[in-house]
C-alpha cells in the first residue's frame, strides 16, 4: 500500500509494540484498512492477532506506537475512536436470556443510538442478517450460525465505519460460514473498513488483503492472488498410492538435495517447497529412483497452490532465520 493509502485509511497501526511481561505480543505491528475492504489478519495460535484486535479498539494500551480509528488516536482517545468501531470479539457477550430483538435494544442504548432511530435500525439489523422472524427468539435458544448473526448485528448497531471481528466463524458450520462472509462483503460494499482475524487459511483468500502475523509482526502483506503466484513455480506435488504414507514420506524428501523450503504431508501425498524453480529437475531423478527403491507409485509435477502453501512456506522462512 502507498503513502497516501495509507494516510486516507479508516483503520491504521503503526509500529505498535506490547509487552506482557517476558511475552512481546506485538512487535512492530503496522498495516491499514481501507474504506469498502476487507483485510484478513492471518496467524497461527499465539501470533498476536487478539492482542492486536484489542489494542486497535484501545482495550489495551501499547507499550509504544498508535492506533488511529477514522482520524482519532485508540491510544489517545480510545472512547471517541470507539463511536466509530464496530467489535466483536471472539465469544461475543449477548445476553441469552433476553430476546433477539431485546439484545439490539440493549446493545442500541449502549451505543447511544437515538431512541427514535433504534426501532427502525432494529428493524433493518434483524433483516440484513436473516432474523427477521426470530426477533422474539432468546438468544440462547439461537443455533450457533444464527448466534453469530446476531452478534455482528449488536457489533454494528450504532451503524460504525470500522467493524473488527475476531475469528467470527470460529465453532459455526459451512454454511453458516459462507452467509457470515457474505453479510461482510455486503458491508464492505456499502463502504465500511472491516478487519477481520482468522486461523483458518481458507478464508484468506476471502479477503481483498491480507497480513500474515507471526510473532507479533506483519512478515508478508498483499493480496491473496498475488501470495499464490508467488508459489506457481516453487510448488510440487508428489502424489502416493498409499497416503497412509505420507507423513513418513515427507520426512524421507526433507533430505532432497537441493534442500526443499518445505516438505509436508498432505491428503493425497507430499507437497514441497522450492526455494527456487530449478530445484525440479534435480527431485524428479531423486523421486524416481526413491519410488523404484520403495516400490511405490508415486507421481511428481506441479502442484495447484492454495493458502495453507503460502502459510506453510512463510513459516519455513520465519524459522530458518530465528535459527541463523
Amino acid at each position: 500500500m502507498t503513502e497516501a493509502a495509507k494516510n486516507d485509511a479508516l483503520l491504521q497501526a503503526t509500529s505498535l509494540e506490547k509487552s506482557f511481561g517476558p511475552l512481546k505480543a506485538l512487535n512492530g505491528l503496522s498495516f491499514a484498512v481501507q474504506s469498502g475492504e476487507v483485510y484478513g489478519l492471518i496467524g497461527p495460535d499465539g501470533a498476536g492477532k487478539t492482542t492486536a484486535l484489542r489494542t486497535l479498539i484501545g482495550a489495551l494500551r501499547p507499550d509504544k506506537g498508535n492506533a488511529i480509528a477514522g482520524g482519532i488516536s485508540t491510544v489517545e482517545d480510545p472512547e471517541s475512536a470507539r463511536e466509530l468501531i464496530g467489535y466483536m470479539p471472539q465469544a461475543y457477550g449477548l445476553y441469552e436470556d433476553l430476546t433477539c430483538h431485546e439484545n439490539l435494544q440493549f446493545f442500541g442504548r449502549l451505543q447511544g443510538v437515538p431512541r427514535k432511530r433504534l426501532e427502525d435500525r432494529i428493524r433493518e439489523l434483524l433483516a440484513f442478517v436473516r432474523l427477521e422472524n426470530f426477533g422474539d427468539r432468546r438468544a440462547g435458544a439461537l443455533s450457533g450460525g444464527m448466534y453469530k448473526k446476531l452478534a455482528i448485528a449488536c457489533s454494528i448497531v450504532h451503524e460504525p465505519s470500522i467493524l473488527i471481528l475476531d475469528e467470527p466463524t470460529n465453532g459455526v458450520d459451512p454454511v453458516s460460514r459462507r452467509e457470515l462472509w457474505l453479510l461482510l462483503f455486503t458491508l464492505a460494499h456499502q463502504g465500511v473498513a472491516i478487519l477481520v482475524s482468522t486461523p483458518y487459511m481458507d478464508e484468506a483468500e476471502r479477503c481483498n488483503r491480507v497480513g500474515l502475523l507471526f510473532r507479533g509482526s506483519i512478515v508478508r502483506e498483499g493480496s491473496p492472488a498475488t501470495m499464490l503466484q508467488d508459489l506457481e513455480d516453487r510448488l510440487y506435488g508428489v502424489t502416493l498410492d498409499d497416503p497412509s504414507l505420507s507423513s513418513q514420506l515427507a520426512r524421507e524428501l526433507r533430505d532432497l538435495e537441493p534442500s526443499p523450503q518445505v516438505a509436508y504431508a498432505t491428503a493425497t501425498g507430499v507437497h514441497l517447497i522450492a526455494s527456487a524453480p530449478v530445484h525440479a529437475k534435480a527431485w524428479k531423478k531423486d523421486i524416481a529412483k526413491r519410488a523404484r527403491s520403495l516400490q511405490r507409485k508415486l507421481s511428481f509435477g506441479p502442484a495447484p497452490a492454495q493458502f495453507e502453501d503460502v502459510f506453510m512456506d512463510l513459516q519455513a522462512i520465519e524459522s530458518r532465520s530465528d535459527a541463523t
